[in-house]
């Protein structure tokens, strides 16, 4: 699969349902030496309260990706995780 087919794919997190964000709007991190997918980092949704303070981010380690979809991609992130940057 190529970078550019997951853009635009919503991303839902398998352990609660909840819709964490869209690809395109996020950054990639990548091992400098294997070229590896190593985490999507998603922006928290933007709401009232977060346009006075800083805006945090969603790491989702790639081995958190369960399926990629037609629209979504599934992840398995538990509340146990540390999940905000």
């Amino acid at each position: 699969m190529r970078l550019g087919e997951l853009v635009g794919k919503e991303v839902v997190n398998l352990h609660d349902g909840a819709r964490l964000g869209v690809i395109g709007e996020t950054d990639i991190c990548f091992d400098a030496e294997t070229g590896q997918l190593q985490s999507i980092i998603l922006p928290q949704r933007q709401n009232f309260f977060t346009l006075w303070f800083d805006r945090q981010e969603l790491v989702i380690p790639w081995e958190a990706v369960k399926k990629i979809g037609v629209e979504v991609v599934v992840v398995d992130l538990d509340r146990t995780y540390p999940r905000l940057r």
